[in-house]
């Protein structure tokens, strides 16, 4: 605020002002009142934060008393702890009982603001007010003197002028009267009465001015002077009630202030290893390490705890040895970059508690507790690694000298492969496997860790031919029947022809070709065994890469005495996906997964014409998965004549395998016969689903086309009863 030599006063400055200096004055009396109201508002919070408060430590006592025991030394402790409590709890009760003087301090404070501050507020208010009144009082008194002066100087003029009218009125007389010297003498005599009253009014005049000069200049800035007096002796009292106020609360925080200084101190006593000292001491007792796992024989094999160290079982010893050697060195080293990473993460913890570093000590110690996890995690494999080799080394020394492993490289095969261990299948997109990359060599998973270490190394396409066939020839062998009284039971089915349940010579299996007595025919390149081009015009779709057996309807009468005809080899097949129930003429049920034969594909209606062993009709085309042309059986000169090979497969795709099917929902509504003819749009490339609004895709894989693209890069198509998007460049119109 700007500072003045000499204080302005309302009557030097405000003259005839009294009024709105009057409102203004009666204005800032009035809030005094809101200032009272608001110490009396302030008082009921600081009663009810004090209420609060002393609620606040009588429900952590009672839950304190509960927990005490377990907290200081556990629920179930060597020895009983009677009334102690650990530090912690101690300082916890400090904190309480802290807790409640603040409350009392609260309390106080709130009753000292109502007869301290808000109680002298209302007394000095309702007096203030009082002197105002009085000066108003005075100043209507004031006016209403000067007002009178101005009335009586009125009525003074008026007799003036009356009586110039009278002198006038007889002056005009004397020049028309009779006798002009009466009309004459009364003039004269008016005039003087007129001189008399012009001499009265004067004098009126300059009483009347000598008032109002005493008016403005002495009475109304005295009264304006008193009443700037009171305004200000009201600020002066309000000062003082707020100082009071602002007395009040200090001495309120500087109590609070020591009993948080003394529990600060307390805290400080409150070292982090007197709990766990407490614990220690009441929670000492006796243990004893587990004993190490020892070699249990198994109740029906009796055998001792020596290892295996055959030929087959040091080929298997061997890989798992060269696997954890190879790894252990990478293990090894990968533990001492994270313990090295962890101990850099705890120096800066303690810098932290040190106060020499500004950071989140919660984030520090979790990235400590994730980093340390990792560091377990690749531990554990290192002493697996490490535990492994010593103990295989320790049997059999280090077999891995001089090896030739195998460059395996994981993948699934998508066309038919066979084993060159086990001469068992390879195929459907659960089952992985593995090829060597230098010399061809497949086997499944779980053969890799079987298989010998003597890879030729890198071979040209013809030589890896040769030594395909001839570790088939090897796998094949395995495959033969025991010719004596077996040691174990065989987990491969015969070969012999006369169990065809259990041959391999289904349309599934790589060894299709192979003859009854188990000789392996010569080796089929990977273009031999992908399906014949089918002979019938089919639609530009690509084939899938999959050989299926003929179904038992090919050649077995679903009635007695009924007769099927011979079909052509080229027949095409299908299955049915969903079951479906004839709902008009020409329609044929059909149960799930049913093998059937096409007689007319589908021209575009929906719906195309099969048979399921003596009956035909027409299905719905999205209830039908249709097989490439199936693979004729060659001719070995058996009885069976054309019979086709056997339905049983080794792969994880048979048609008619043991058990039940799972029963499947097919669309919901199968398209309708004789509507518009449906358009169709095959997969140029491979496409996966970026969501479930979104089909992936298959090259060559054909779907039912909805809706073309619209301009943003997108069509829609069904496919299994499904309407999803796909990308519009990745297809084209069948």
């Amino acid at each position: 605020m700007a500072e003045v030599d000499v204080a302005p006063t309302f009557g030097a400055e405000l003259k005839d002002g009294f009024k709105p200096a009057n409102v203004w004055v009666a204005n800032g009396i009035a809030w005094l009142d809101d200032i009272q109201s608001f110490y009396r508002e302030r008082s009921v919070i600081e009663k009810e934060h004090s209420a609060k408060l002393n609620a606040l430590a009588k429900k952590y006592f009672e839950k304190k008393t509960k927990k005490s025991a377990s907290l200081s030394v556990g629920d179930t402790p060597a020895m009983t702890p009677g009334s102690l409590e650990n530090a912690s709890l101690t300082i916890w009760t400090t904190h309480l009982t802290t807790l409640e003087s603040i409350a009392s301090e609260h309390e106080k404070y709130a009753n000292d603001l109502i007869q301290k501050v808000a109680d002298p507020l209302k007394y000095y208010s309702g007096r203030f007010d009082e002197l105002r009144k009085r000066h108003v009082e005075y100043a209507a008194k004031l006016e209403a003197e000067r007002d009178s002066s101005y009335a009586d100087l009125r009525k003074t003029k008026t007799k003036y002028d009356a009586a110039c009218q009278e002198v006038e009125s007889k002056r005009k007389k004397t020049e028309s009267a009779f006798d002009k010297a009466k009309a004459q003498s009364q003039y004269q005599q008016q005039l003087q009465d007129m001189n008399n009253v012009k001499n009265t009014y004067l004098i009126a005049i300059n009483v009347t001015n000598k008032q109002k000069e005493k008016y403005y200049h002495e009475y109304v800035p005295e009264v304006l002077d008193s009443l700037q007096d009171l305004a200000e002796f009201r600020t002066m009292k309000l000062n003082a009630l707020w100082s009071t106020a602002a007395s009040l609360e200090t001495t309120l925080l500087q109590q609070s202030n020591s009993l948080v200084d003394h529990l600060a101190q307390e805290i400080t006593r409150n070292q982090p290893h007197l709990d766990s000292m407490m614990y220690i001491r009441h929670n000492m007792g006796s243990w004893q390490e587990p004993t190490d796992k020892m070699f249990e024989p198994s109740p029906v094999w009796h055998d001792d705890d020596l290892m295996i160290t055959d030929e087959i079982a040091r080929v298997f010893l061997r890989n798992v040895l060269n696997k954890s050697k190879s790894q252990l060195g990478d293990l090894r080293r990968e533990v001492d970059k994270k313990r090295r990473e962890v101990e850099g993460v705890k120096r800066i913890k303690q810098r932290i508690r040190e106060g020499k570093e500004n950071k989140d000590e919660v984030q520090v110690v979790t990235q400590i507790f994730s980093m340390q996890e990792d560091l377990h995690q690749v531990d554990r494999r290192r002493l697996t690694a490490e535990v492994e080799t010593s103990t295989i080394t320790s049997a059999v020394g280090d077999v891995t000298l001089g090896a030739k492993n195998h460059n395996f490289k994981s993948q699934t095969f998508k066309i038919p492969t066979n084993c060159d261990l086990c001469g068992e299948r390879i195929w459907g997109l659960s089952a992985k496997g593995f090829d060597c990359r230098d010399c061809g060599y497949t086997c499944h998973s779980k053969c890799e860790m079987k298989v010998p270490a003597e890879c030729p190394g890198e071979l040209s396409k013809e030589e890896r031919k040769k030594y395909k066939a001839e570790r088939q020839t090897a796998a094949g062998a395995l495959l033969k029947p025991p010719t004596g009284t077996p040691d174990h039971v065989a987990e491969l089915p015969a070969l012999s022809r006369s169990n065809t349940m259990n041959s391999l010579s289904s349309g599934y299996a790589a060894s299709a070709n192979r003859s009854i007595s188990g000789s392996v025919a010569s080796p089929r390149t990977p273009a031999e065994e992908l399906p014949a081009e089918p002979s019938a015009p089919r639609p530009a779709v690509k084939p899938k890469s999959r050989l299926v057996a003929p179904p038992p309807s090919a050649y077995i009468s679903e009635l007695p005495g009924s007769t099927i005809p011979t079909k052509p080899a080229t027949e095409q097949k299908g299955k049915m996906l969903y079951a479906f129930e004839a709902n008009g003429d020409g329609e044929i049920s059909v149960p799930d997964g049913r093998e059937v034969t096409i007689v007319e594909p589908d021209d575009g209606s929906g719906w195309v014409k099969v048979r399921a062993g003596y009956k035909e009709g027409t299905v719905p085309a999205s209830y039908l998965e249709i097989y490439p042309e199936p693979i004729v059986p060659q001719d070995t000169g058996s009885s069976f004549g054309n019979r086709p090979a056997s339905t049983y497969s080794n792969s994880g795709s048979s048609v008619n395998t043991v058990g039940l099917p799972v029963k499947k929902k097919g669309p919901a509504v199968a398209p309708r016969r004789g509507a518009k003819k449906l358009k169709y749009v095959v997969a140029l490339y491979d496409y996966t689903a970026q969501s479930d609004t979104e089909h992936s895709m298959a090259e060559g894989e054909r779907f039912v086309l909805i809706k073309e693209d619209p301009g943003d890069g997108w069509a829609e198509v069904e496919k299994g009863g499904a309407t999803k998007s796909v990308p519009a460049s990745y297809v084209q119109v069948a």
